[in-house]
């Protein structure tokens, strides 16, 4: 992969490539970047760091395009590769698609043959570029308008990407840091801790008196926060927070919001009611960043905790949503929770289905949801998820009763599916 950017991106191009802290990001590390220099290009690698820093170093220091290796929130035995543009977004989707097709061994692009290798002069060059992460955290510190002194806050760092930058930023910020997830081994990122799994986080806020708490995941673009009395604060209700306070102080362009099919109808309800309007987009971080250009809006995100700010960033970060709630609570005066007074959650079930055959799971699948929509009254998503092995169904409506029938039957269907 790295070979094939350094082909195609030609003069001499600039990559920049970070990691999270999985066993094998190391090894795809500096493949990628072994890739990249036999192509001609130059490498600068940022070691352990998160996807964010990635996008605002591949976009303020005039990278051809950026690399993070991580499987985000999935377990330390996956991996993946996410590819940048040179504005620090997610490449193209038919660059995408070129891509796979080279990995599978279709090489029409190259009229038919395989990359040259480069020579002499022509190989590239590495470059420790550690430098970059340092930028980075000078700019989340930088943001921030009030001072955190006298506030005592809980981060659990996943044991990723985020395990030792949170505290640098929130310590510089003059909160009181209280730190979990923060031994990485290679082997236990989220296991048991992070966005994900924020059990941890509620016990260290409770048995700490803590005033809040942020759970970050394996490559810190999402966040998940905990309030005073240690109650998980969803990526929702995170928004719901975000969106009034920017109202409030003018900074919500055309008071609109961007949200995902799967976020809850209450933050649609609650945020109509402070004269907000929602535009709802598929699922997924990119199509929440290309609803946000398309509809002109500074705010987006999902319900997992992945949220972008426009003004600021071209991806989500989870460092950026804990400094901006930790903005909101400082200048309102108020804890978490009474910051979200006017919101209320529309009953939700959620279940992940693991299978073999994602193809074959959903055979059917949607037929059957559109009938128990109409016979449950209730609203429903199920779509295969685009990490793991498993299929995702959501069911929304008047009861939990009628939700958890509804996500029951489909996950019959689906086990059916697979024999």
């Amino acid at each position: 992969m790295g070979w094939y950017f350094g082909e195609r991106l030609k003069s001499k191009c600039r990559a920049v490539i970070g990691k999270d802290t999985r066993l094998s990001s190391y090894m795809l590390e500096y493949s990628l970047a072994a890739g990249l220099t036999a192509s001609g290009a130059d490498a600068y690698i940022m070691h352990v760091t998160t996807t964010p820093s990635v996008s605002f170093v591949t976009r303020c220091d005039g990278f051809d395009c950026g690399i993070m290796v991580s499987a985000s929130h999935n377990p330390y035995y996956d991996n993946g590769i996410k590819l940048l543009n040179g504005q620090g977004e997610k490449m193209e989707d038919e660059v995408i698609r070129i891509v796979e097709d080279y990995l599978d061994g279709d090489f029409s692009a190259f009229d038919g043959a395989d990359i040259p290798f480069a020579s002499g002069k022509a190989i590239g060059r590495t470059v420790d570029y550690v430098s970059g992460r340092n930028r980075y955290i000078g700019h989340l510190i930088s943001l921030a308008t009030c001072s955190y002194k006298g506030l005592r806050v809980g981060l659990d760092g996943a044991n990723g990407s985020a395990f030792s930058i949170a505290r640098s930023v929130f310590d510089a910020l003059g909160a009181k840091t209280f730190v979990i997830g923060d031994c990485p081994n290679g082997e236990n990122v989220n296991e048991n801790v992070g966005s994900t799994k924020c059990e941890a986080l509620q016990r260290l806020v409770r048995e700490n008196s803590l005033d809040i708490g942020f759970a970050f995941d394996g490559d810190a673009d999402r966040c998940i926060a905990v309030d005073e009395r240690g109650e998980v604060v969803t990526g929702d209700e995170e928004m719901y927070i975000l969106a009034r306070y920017l109202k409030d102080r003018n900074l919500l362009a055309g008071d609109r919001l961007v949200c995902t099919v799967l976020s809850n109808g209450g933050l649609i309800k609650g945020l109509k009611a402070a004269g907000i309007c929602c535009a709802l987009c598929d699922v997924g971080d990119k199509n929440v960043w290309d609803a946000m250009t398309k509809h002109g809006a500074v705010l987006g995100g999902e319900r997992s905790g992945h949220i972008v700010f426009s003004k600021y960033e071209t991806t989500g970060d989870g460092l950026l949503t804990a400094i901006m709630l930790m903005e909101a609570v400082v200048e309102k005066k108020q804890a978490l929770s009474e910051l979200l007074r006017g919101y209320k959650s529309l009953p939700q079930t959620a279940i992940s289905v693991p299978v073999t055959d994602k193809t074959a799971a959903m055979e059917g699948v949607l037929k059957l949801a559109e009938k128990l929509e109409r016979e449950l009254d209730v609203r429903i998503i199920a779509r295969p998820s685009g990490t793991e092995r498993v299929v995702r169904v959501m069911a929304e409506g008047k009861s939990e009763e009628g939700c958890a029938l509804a996500c029951k039957l489909l996950c019959a269907r689906i086990l059916e599916n697979c024999g």
